[in-house]
């Protein structure tokens, strides 16, 4: 929030120019000219609204919700309820649902429709949550279909897995978000249906489980930035992909931190997790003569790219931003860099398997289960390192206390 400042005279000027106006009432000043009307100054209002072009460019943006942005920065400075230690059974600002209507006995067959495994970190999500499967006895069983990214594919599956009629409880990981609405709300109309990661449009479901979200991760990462990077500082905005919800919402809420703080944003590219592009991008603004203060980055897959791009040219790498994947963590603590990692942590993985079984022993739930969403920081970065696991190992997958670990992530 913005304050207003109003202007005060420092208190010697003050008595000035009390004491020059009590002796021109006494002794006018025959040179001022009494024909010369005063003219009123019209004074700027401090409560109107800024016009378009005042805004920033991520105000302005479609991508731009601003209850949605604002409830997000809300939540960011809210301390989550539920056990301590155990972020994924944890909730935000929540709102609880009745959820007898589906209680059933024991064991029970759970399913869920994956939008695909085809990146490390929904690997790393999905081997955690197979292994809090295998903590409840009464799933007898655990049916999984992955879509490979495909809208059609996960329509077609949701339908097949409705037609067998052996499902007592639906999770999905949506692919997008309109195109699968149509069929989570006729899922929704025949069993309890639990949507995570990825949002539908439509307030059918049993529970919608996420992180705080994309404007909280980009915010996280604008705001140390604006902590690290000089008053009017350059700052190259490195971005994977476009027209991806989580991915454009973190970026809108960057843009809108750095910008009204005054960073000067010089670039913002899109890499497509390519680390050579990554290097590309760097060296083109450097070799043009440019400094960059701050590197911003929306995920953190392709940040040791970045990194090694300022050590191949024996410059000192500036504040960075990455995620909480094992090799930017191991590359940060090595190196001794300025940096953060703000965080979507695959512990959520654990979360839709406990929200199944408490939906059908009728327990309450959240409506919106939002998950607490901690960054890596300085100050706790050696409790997110892990020099045994893969380098696109996600510290954050709350899986240590789980079957099988570490081997079965690595």
């Amino acid at each position: 929030m913005k304050t207003k400042h109003r202007f005060r005279w420092p208190a010697l000027l003050l008595a000035g120019v009390l004491v020059l106006s009590a002796c021109a009432e006494d002794d006018p000043d025959p040179a001022v000219d009494d024909d010369v009307e005063d003219v009123d100054e019209e004074e700027p209002d401090p409560d109107a609204e800024p016009t378009d072009d005042e805004l920033s460019e991520g105000r302005q943006s479609e991508w731009f919700d601003e209850e949605e942005f604002d409830a997000q920065m809300a939540w960011r400075e809210m301390e989550p309820e539920g056990p301590e230690g155990e972020p994924w059974v944890q909730y935000i600002d929540a709102e609880f649902r009745d959820t007898s209507e589906w209680a059933t006995d024991a064991p029970w067959d759970v399913c869920f429709s994956n939008a695909a495994v085809d990146n490390p970190w929904r690997q790393v999500g999905w081997t955690t949550m197979q292994a809090e499967v295998e903590l409840h006895d009464d799933i007898a069983n655990f049916t999984h279909v992955d879509a490979g990214g495909s809208d059609e594919a996960q329509i077609a599956d949701i339908e097949e897995l409705l037609e067998r009629g052996d499902c007592d409880v639906l999770i999905v990981s949506p692919n997008t978000t309109a195109a699968l609405t149509p069929i989570v709300e006729q899922a929704a109309e025949e069993l309890p249906v639990i949507v995570f990661d990825r949002g539908v449009n439509t307030d059918a479901t049993a529970t919608f489980i996420q992180p705080i979200g994309g404007y909280a991760f980009g915010a996280e990462a604008a705001e140390f930035l604006i902590d690290n990077v000089p008053a009017g500082g350059n700052i190259v905005a490195l971005r994977i992909l476009p027209g991806v919800d989580v991915l454009e919402t973190r970026w809108v809420a960057g843009q809108i931190l750095m910008e009204e703080a005054g960073l000067n944003i010089i670039a913002s590219e899109f890499t497509e997790g390519d680390t050579a592009t990554v290097r590309s991008i760097i060296d083109d603004i450097l070799d043009r003569g440019e400094e960059i203060d701050g590197v911003w980055m929306d995920a953190g897959a392709t940040s040791v790219a970045a990194i090694e791009a300022f050590e191949a040219r024996g410059m000192e790498v500036p504040p960075i931003t990455g995620e909480d994947q094992n090799d930017f963590l191991q590359k940060w603590d090595q190196e001794n860099l300025t940096a953060i990692g703000p965080t979507f942590p695959t512990y959520q993985w654990r979360t839709p398997i406990i929200a199944a079984t408490m939906i059908l022993q009728g327990e309450e739930v959240p409506v919106q289960w939002t998950l607490p969403q901690e960054p890596v920081t300085e100050e706790n970065l050696d409790e997110h390192l892990f020099d045994d696991m893969p380098p696109l190992f996600y510290s954050q997958c709350g899986c240590e206390d789980l079957p099988g670990f570490p081997e079965r992530w690595q």
